[in-house]
């Protein structure tokens, strides 16, 4: 990785072009100067000329050397990110295109190596979840096959919801990809508000009994969006706070608009989402830490929210209610 911070004597120059008059000027004037001191001196005339080439020389590599550095730090690194290397960087002090083209070379590979990182951590946490799954049925059918153990309901109930967990999260991962590739298109229209939290609420409840839906939305409240594509996002984002919600709690969906936005509003009764995590929830795979959340699923479902919500040109964040637990807020354009 370029660590170098010092300036060249053209950088805060803006114009490539003026950069290229000023080497050719310095070059000339340091040619004639030095030609003119050498006959001063009394040097014959095929000696000043050649003190006067080499001082140009030196002129030219000292301007000249600063303005295709970060050239040359760009093929490198290239060469380098071609091997898997994502952390060189180039100089990028120079104000003029080249400096401008060397900042952008540097933010490109941020985002490669963070591109990078996402990847190794997809496969890193996809392995992950797939293997407790798979182990556990693995080991139910090798019993079964060697006749220690036999196949009854409990056992049945117990290796569907082993399979029903692999194909939630391979389904989890293809919506995923869809989203990222582009092959999700919107289909947008009308839709009345109660009615899409009605759907999204009848999908969860049954999966967590044990916490009540409390519902606060205006029947005559419409909005404006895919209904299918927002009624996963609300599903996920309900499901989330049920499976952080303690039993016998409540989660609390309201639903408000204004001239320009439908704002949707999910409040559980949970431990709650430290200020400093409370982006990284969205991200993939992201999990608060099990054990003060109580709460182990893939970490999928506000990853996949977010990105429905943001195809829309919405935002969603979560934010602290005044009284203990967590509020996730989505705002969607009307």
């Amino acid at each position: 990785m370029s660590g170098r911070t010092a300036r060249r004597p053209l950088d805060p120059v803006r114009s490539i072009k003026v950069k290229l008059g000023a080497v050719v000027v310095g070059a000339v004037t340091a040619t004639v100067a030095a030609i003119y001191g050498s006959l001063h001196f009394g040097l014959q005339a095929r000696f000043a000329f050649a003190a006067g080439l080499v001082v140009a020389l030196g002129v030219i590599q000292l301007l000249a050397h600063g303005m295709v550095l970060p050239l040359r730090e760009m093929a490198a690194a290239s060469a380098a990110m071609a091997e898997g290397d994502y952390g060189r960087r180039v100089t990028a002090t120079s104000q003029d295109e080249v400096g401008e083209l060397a900042r952008s070379f540097n933010a490109m590979a941020e985002s490669l190596a963070e591109a990078d990182r996402q990847r190794c951590d997809l496969v890193a946490n996809v392995s992950h979840e797939l293997r407790t799954p798979i182990a556990s049925l693995q080991a139910r059918l090798e019993n079964v096959a060697d006749g220690i153990e036999v196949i009854d309901q409990r056992a049945a109930e117990s290796m569907l919801a082993a399979v029903g967990r692999l194909a939630r999260l391979v389904e989890q991962l293809l919506r995923l990809a869809q989203l990222d590739a582009g092959e999700a298109p919107l289909h947008p229209k009308p839709f009345i508000v109660a009615d899409l939290v009605a759907g999204a609420v009848e999908e969860v409840e049954p999966v967590q009994p044990s916490v009540q839906m409390v519902v606060d939305v205006d029947p005559g409240l419409a909005g404006f969006a895919d209904v299918e594509a927002l009624h996963q996002a609300l599903s996920n984002v309900l499901a989330n706070a049920c499976a952080h919600s303690p039993a016998g709690g409540a989660v609390t969906i309201a639903a408000s608009s204004d001239r320009e936005h439908l704002t949707l509003r999910v409040r559980d009764e949970g431990v709650g989402i430290p200020a400093a995590e409370s982006e990284r929830v969205f991200e993939r795979f992201y999990r608060l830490d099990p054990a003060r959340s109580g709460c182990t699923g893939a970490g999928l479902g506000l990853a996949i929210a977010r990105s429905i919500v943001e195809s829309h040109g919405g935002r969603i964040r979560a934010v602290p209610p005044p009284s203990g637990g967590c509020q996730i807020v989505i705002d969607l354009p009307i």
